[in-house]
């Protein structure tokens, strides 16, 4: 257990991360707890998540490498000195979240840092502890022949976090990932601790999963698995207005185990031409390799990528070269594992005049085509550089109370680069508001993890169990100990 300094602190956030993290102290842009000119002025310890936009003064901040008994007693001592001092506390992982969701203002941030995984063959499960992250789990189930049924897309997130943050991946036909978790281990603000899971105080169970932390502090989980198995891929290029239902034959599609979409980004062009990719297992399921990541290509297409700034041509260029080369080159057999083994820190942004910043919209099959007419009239009206959308699909998910799935959904997760401006913000804000008040309008939603530009009644809309959650909260921890941007910004004024 090690209390970071100010600036280490800063600094560790900004390593975690793995998005841009520069540009951190601009007088002219505004973060979550006041100007950045406010805060380079503070003598309180810093922490910042994947944005670089967040940079919020806290009280105290400790990484925890304890488990079991030892883990409890400390989340339990930093609970009662927490209710003491009238400060709240909040818990992540690698912070990947862009507006403050896992960073309590003035308070103490606990950081989970454990790589134990406990694997039971016998019920195809796995037991990951506090602060384990994907890539821990991984390489605990490669060698026995597992692996995670549900992950998030790259393996630098947490486990716990993304369950606390209702991620979903890109194996089909699932849904969010805490769909493949048993049971779990959650120390609340009282100090008790309760086992959760969908039949065991299924409340709590439903408030935590994709609850922001604001629940409880998990301790460990017992999470499903299933075989990694040797894949093949195939590519389909079409029209765009073919693919809701090229997509939703390939999900329906018991072969199919892993599917994921793309949409070309350039603006001549703009979401005109749709890409399916579909995984298969090959016949030869003997002597798997051992997984490793996508290697010199990932970094090859990390190059392209950041290429794209600016550059329609580059832009097209990508397309070409997902569409044609990449499909050329990708016919290999590839395992399970390998394909999600894959950290985000890949697509790095190293400009210190520009950060990443994600969005991610859910909406139905029917209503695919009219969420795409929508991204054509608003996104090119800004001035944003639009470098990426990822299509993933989604199964209904009827448990969380923040569900943003109630129906099968695809999920459009889209990546910005956003100079490092108030202007820019500004635009981002208004560009992110045009979308969530459409997407809403079509019965979809956005995700909660990313920039905070929402108004509340959008949160509201996309989500209308955000009062009853709020309610439940208070119920729960009424001292509102554990708190973060999420709570301060919106679910806290309703």
């Amino acid at each position: 257990m090690r209390k970071l300094s100010r600036r280490s602190a800063l600094l560790a956030a900004g390593g975690l991360a793995g998005w841009g993290m520069s540009g951190l102290f601009r007088a002219d842009l505004p973060t979550y707890a006041g100007t950045q000119r406010d805060i380079a002025a503070s003598d309180a310890p810093l922490l910042n998540d994947a944005s670089g936009l967040s940079a919020t003064p806290i009280h105290k901040h400790l990484t925890l490498r304890d488990s079991d008994q030892a883990l409890i007693d400390v989340i339990r001592r930093e609970f009662a000195e927490a209710r003491a001092a009238g400060r709240p506390l909040n818990v992540g992982a690698a912070r990947h979240s862009m507006g403050g969701q896992a960073i309590p203002r003035n308070g103490t941030a606990l950081t989970f840092d454990s790589a134990r995984i406990e694997i039971d063959s016998a019920t195809q499960s796995y037991r990951a502890h506090a602060g384990a992250r994907w890539s821990d789990v991984i390489t605990a189930l490669d060698p026995a022949g597992w692996s995670p049924k549900v992950m998030q897309s790259n393996n630098d997130f947490g486990v716990a976090a993304t369950y606390s943050v209702n991620a979903h991946g890109w194996a089909v036909p699932f849904g969010p990932m805490g769909s493949t978790v048993r049971s779990l281990r959650m120390v609340l603000p009282s100090g008790e601790l309760v086992t959760c899971s969908p039949v065991e105080n299924s409340d709590l169970f439903n408030l935590g999963m994709g609850g922001y932390g604001l629940v409880g502090v998990v301790v460990d989980m017992d999470i499903e698995m299933v075989r990694n198995t040797r894949l093949v891929a195939s590519f389909e290029v079409m029209p765009t207005p073919d693919y809701a239902t090229r997509f939703k034959a390939a999900i329906a599609d018991p072969a199919v185990t892993m599917a994921y979409g793309r949409l070309n980004v350039d603006r001549e062009s703009f979401f005109q031409s749709a890409m399916l990719v579909t995984y298969r297992e090959t016949e030869d399921q003997s002597d798997l390799p051992a997984a490793t990541g996508s290697g010199w290509m990932a970094h090859a297409a990390s190059r392209i990528y950041r290429a794209q700034l600016g550059n329609e041509t580059v832009k097209a260029l990508r397309w070409w070269t997902e569409t044609t080369l990449g499909p050329a080159l990708g016919s290999t057999a590839v395992t399970r594992n390998a394909l999600i083994n894959e950290p985000v820190a890949t697509l790095d942004d190293r400009n210190p005049d520009r950060t990443d910043i994600l969005h991610e919209y859910f909406v139905g099959f029917d209503a695919f085509d009219t969420f795409v007419e929508i991204c054509r009239e608003v996104i090119p009206d800004s001035y944003q550089e639009f470098l990426n959308v990822t299509l993933r699909y989604v199964a209904a998910d009827d448990t969380a109370v923040l569900s943003y799935a109630r129906v099968p959904r695809i999920a459009a997760v889209m990546s910005f680069s956003q100079e490092l401006t108030s202007r820019a913000e500004a635009d981002h804000k208004r560009m992110t508001r045009a979308l969530i008040d459409r997407v809403i309008e079509i019965g979809g939603a956005y995700y909660l993890p990313y920039r905070p530009h929402a108004r509340l009644d959008q949160v509201t809309g996309a989500y209308p169990q955000a009062r009853d959650f709020a309610q439940a909260k208070r119920r729960l921890d009424p001292d509102l100990l554990l708190r973060n941007n999420l709570w301060d910004q919106y679910l806290g004024q309703l």
